[in-house]
């Protein structure tokens, strides 16, 4: 009843950023755990002390139109209030609340999934960072580089022609002998 009841990809497409948070959406988290998204609510609500707003919050109508606007949608079912989101420490949280097998498994999915995605951003910021670093040695070079060819060019460029002073005696025109 584990791995089989619900697939990485399926979790991941279905966690998404607000706020600044990687949340799911209470109607997913329902829908995967395999009840009704009310009896998901109304577990909430009973524990409500157990969901402080950096676990749970509920979306604005303005990143509701935003989410339907992302999957294309012009209306989501008969909602009549903006949809709850959970962050993963609400989603461990509801594995509390909710005590089913089916709950437990579940949960431990959309974790592997969070860690799985929490390591991915991790690489991507160390590969923007070797990028940076990359970039700014190839900047570096390149004014090295530029200066070892300016140095070049003046050692290639022919001397510029001096007037060559006169080797040996020199009259001077205006000087008179006494003899």
């Amino acid at each position: 009843m584990g791995n089989e009841l619900v697939q990485e990809q399926v979790v991941e497409s279905k966690i998404f950023m607000i706020r600044g948070h990687k949340v799911m959406l209470d109607k997913d988290l329902a829908k995967l755990y395999g009840i009704k998204t009310r009896n998901l609510n109304k577990a909430v609500t009973r524990n409500l002390d157990r969901f402080p707003e950096d676990f749970m919050f509920q979306l604005t109508k303005d990143e509701f139109n935003n989410l339907m606007f992302q999957f294309g949608t012009s209306r989501w079912g008969g909602t009549r209030k903006m949809p709850s989101v959970f962050t993963e420490h609400g989603i461990l949280m509801l594995s509390s609340v909710l005590k089913t097998k089916r709950a437990i498994c579940v949960n431990i999915q959309i974790m592997r999934a969070f860690v799985k995605l929490r390591q991915i951003l991790s690489m991507n910021k160390e590969l923007a960072y070797k990028l940076t670093e990359l970039e700014r040695k190839i900047e570096k070079h390149d004014v090295e580089i530029q200066a070892i060819f300016e140095a070049i060019r003046k050692l290639m460029a022919p001397a510029p022609t001096k007037l060559k002073p006169q080797i040996g005696f020199k009259s001077d025109p205006n000087w008179k002998s006494d003899y």
